[in-house]
């Protein structure tokens, strides 16, 4: 999954740029607010971390902006700022979740997999479809109980679709949660990797719906 990260300090952007990439994410991270905002106006995310505090254009109106034009991906807000009227007001323009700076790195990852997961329907950390289990803390899948052994992208190709379950996803979209907006993106590697992907899970889960997307559909496991 692709994440974006708005952060002016440099430190802090490091750190939490590696914390997300060591999690699983693709990260796309701005220092400046006005770049924030159209990356975000124009790429697909799973979900921003933004800092309130960016130069350019604020992390407040970023916000604001993005949900006017209908961007609902969900938004972790970081602020240094510890007034109660100040989360109020970001909740209310549409903020998912507050984090005031220090933080914890992992209280940041938790707190990004709850938003992600809401934002999917899902209110548990483990996802089930069938007969596979993919577990967001641990970056672990298995099959009838049994481990699958996934690369990271593999991973987060397995990881979008359950999470989207019942949802054709686009190749586009695939690709966009795949890799960050520097990459050139290929245009047959999607369907390389659900390939190895259904290659290594030892049961169907991934359908192709030609001319549209992929799919995982909620099933029963066997018995």
């Amino acid at each position: 999954m692709r994440i974006l990260l708005a952060e002016d300090d440099k430190r802090i952007r490091e750190d939490v740029t590696r914390a997300l990439e060591a999690a699983g994410y693709v990260v796309d991270s701005e220092a400046d607010g006005e770049e924030a905002w159209f990356l975000g106006d124009t790429e697909t995310y799973a979900a921003a971390i933004l800092d309130l505090g960016l130069p350019g254009m604020d992390g407040l109106a970023v916000l604001k902006r993005w949900r006017a034009s209908g961007r609902d991906f969900p938004v972790l807000c970081l602020t240094a700022r510890g007034a109660w009227s100040e989360r109020v007001e970001g909740i209310d323009a549409g903020a998912d979740d507050y984090l005031p700076k220090p933080f914890r790195i992992e209280e940041m990852l938790a707190r990004l997999r709850a938003i992600i997961r809401r934002s999917g329907g899902q209110a548990n950390p483990l996802f089930r479809v069938g007969d596979v289990e993919l577990d967001t803390r641990q970056m672990r899948v298995s099959a009838n109980g049994i481990p699958v052994s996934l690369s990271p992208q593999e991973y987060r190709l397995l990881a979008y679709l359950m999470l989207n379950k019942g949802r054709v996803i686009p190749q586009q979209e695939l690709s966009e949660h795949l890799q960050s907006v520097h990459f050139e993106r290929e245009s047959n590697a999607v369907e390389v990797l659900v390939g190895r992907v259904r290659r290594k899970l030892p049961v169907p889960l991934i359908t192709t719906r030609r001319g549209f997307g992929y799919i995982v559909e909620d099933c029963e496991p066997a018995a």
